[in-house]
């Protein structure tokens, strides 16, 4: 069965964006560019990949990605409508009523019944981009969590997963430190 795999980029205390939805603020060191085009390329996004020459690197790990409106917002209001193309792409939410690209899936239907059915389909795994809202919802669903833990304390911004108290155990499966400061955390659901 495919794995849902939450493979995001967070500070210290638990915070994957400002409290304005903006991730700037942690930037993109080139150690982490290299970590990214090396283990996961395809989390790279289509208009760049040519730039960083992976343009015509096979995906690896994911075949499909899931993100909320919020993670869809920011590619929008650049104008890109298709921001990993070379993925299946599946966005959730209520507000769009329906996608300004034929290549994206918009669903407003619960995340953890679609979600549950994308994992029986066959394919590679399936990345869970963000935001918190959607990761919380999608919680009792991940399989694994691949944190860019950034050596920066945000003290308020979107958490990493908004849900209530649930506590749910991780297996640590790999640490990849990098000279940029930034630890790569590798977890395995129990």
């Amino acid at each position: 069965m495919r794995k849902l795999v939450y493979f995001v980029a967070s500070t210290i205390d638990g915070f994957i964006a400002a409290p304005d939805g903006s991730w700037e603020f942690m930037g993109v060191p080139e150690d982490v560019v290299a970590f990214m085009t090396g283990q996961y390329p395809e989390t790279v996004p289509t208009h760049v990949r040519a730039a960083l020459g992976i343009g015509d690197l096979p995906n690896r790990v994911f075949d499909t990605v899931v993100m909320g409106r919020n993670t869809y917002e920011p590619a929008l209001k650049e104008g890109i409508t298709s921001p990993y193309a070379h993925l299946r792409q599946i966005v959730f939410s209520r507000a769009l009523t329906g996608s300004p690209d034929r290549s994206v899936q918009i669903v407003a239907e619960d995340p953890v019944a679609f979600v549950g059915k994308l994992k029986r389909e066959p394919g590679s795994d399936i990345w869970l981009a963000g935001g918190g809202d959607l990761a919380g919802q999608l919680h009792s669903e991940i399989d694994e969590l691949v944190l860019k833990v950034n050596p920066i304390v945000a003290g308020d911004g979107v958490r990493l997963a908004a849900h209530g108290f649930d506590p749910r155990r991780f297996t640590l499966v790999d640490a990849t430190p990098l000279v940029s400061g930034v630890v790569v955390l590798h977890y395995r659901a129990l």
